[in-house]
């Protein structure tokens, strides 16, 4: 079966962890445009509030608590959207937790927490969603990776590992639905740094305050690569031109890449004496406190030529032109090096 993806304004669009950073920025940018939204989220006062304004401007939206790491939380997402709307046309695993400091300082109960919710999540959702797109006759599957599936780094290594799990999670359900002519679009989103609230939100282990390292983007940035991909079936679309070259450097010079990390990867990712809002502090296990924008002081790009070049360009085109500049980058590198 062909892949036939709605435009956005006849689409009902399920996403998670909607109610802060790139999920609330997804909700609010579709129903700008049109679409129907099932917001998903654990914090239910803050799916109300969401719910009520988007409401109050007109938008269809409809909510449903539930911690992804409950399939049968999960499962009642169908039922809201049935509810609701009729069904659903794309769904958005978007939840996400972490963690700051190294392997032997996060405790392995947190570890897997985190495998919980970014990787049974995703998967769990992946599931759902497949189950009923088949029955409706297609749709898009998006999964809100990280540039962190390409390229770990220090300080989040269980967040980095979940990153690359959904990477193959999100591999393996694109070949098993291709073979069997699903008509299901799976497509990998994989941001940059965002201007959320993760640092805020993730369980700290390092002596400073986190902070995600420059160069960073709006989260509006990774609404439009999502909502791209719930209308044109794309493999993979990175957001933000800074993750997109740190991931092609670190697959073409990956030792070199691991020596600037251990340089300066921590350092990168503190910030000292600007904690944020305490009110937000620590999501691993229950909702705190939600916004789209991280509350510390930082600058955000509001936009990615980057990933406006792979909206309208082929993606091989795209991968050749950035794997020059890469390679180009190296050269440089290199003869700086030498002298």
């Amino acid at each position: 079966m062909a892949i036939k993806l709605k435009p956005l304004r006849k689409q009902v669009i399920v996403v998670t962890g909607a109610t802060s950073g790139n999920g609330l920025a997804t909700v609010e940018a579709a129903a700008s445009r049109g679409a129907a939204c099932v917001a998903v989220a654990r914090n239910e006062a803050a799916l109300e509030a969401l719910r009520a304004r988007l409401s109050a401007r007109g938008a269809r939206i409809a909510t449903c608590v539930a911690d992804v790491s409950d399939l049968a939380a999960v499962e009642r997402v169908v039922e809201v959207a049935i509810e609701a709307f009729g069904g659903l046309d794309s769904w958005i695993n978007n939840a996400g937790i972490g963690t700051y400091g190294t392997l032997e300082q996060v405790p392995v109960a947190d570890h897997r927490r985190v495998f919980d919710v970014n990787y049974f999540g995703v998967l769990h959702g992946s599931l759902v969603a497949a189950h009923h797109l088949r029955e409706r006759g297609g749709g898009a599957i998006v999964n809100v990776g990280s540039i962190l599936g390409d390229r770990a780094i220090l300080q989040q290594g269980p967040y980095c590992a979940t990153k690359h799990a959904v990477q193959a999670l999100t591999d393996t359900l694109r070949m098993e639905l291709d073979r069997e002519n699903a008509g299901i679009s799976v497509t990998l989103v994989k941001p940059g740094a965002i201007d959320t609230p993760f640092p805020e939100h993730a369980r700290n282990f390092m002596d400073q305050p986190p902070r995600l390292p420059p160069p960073l983007y709006a989260p509006q940035v990774v609404a439009d690569a999502v909502l791209f991909s719930c209308v044109h079936p794309r493999r993979t679309l990175y957001a933000g031109g800074g993750g997109l070259l740190s991931s092609i450097l670190s697959q073409a010079a990956p030792r070199l890449t691991d020596a600037v990390m251990e340089a300066i990867g921590t350092k990168a990712q503190q910030k000292p004496d600007d904690a944020g809002d305490p009110a937000r502090r620590d999501n691993l296990h229950h909702p705190r406190a939600d916004a789209l924008r991280g509350s510390q002081d930082v600058h955000a790009r509001q936009s990615s030529i980057a990933l406006q070049i792979q909206k309208a360009a082929s993606p091989l085109l795209v991968l050749g032109m950035l794997g020059g500049g890469a390679v180009l980058a190296i050269g440089r590198h290199m003869t700086r090096t030498r002298r």
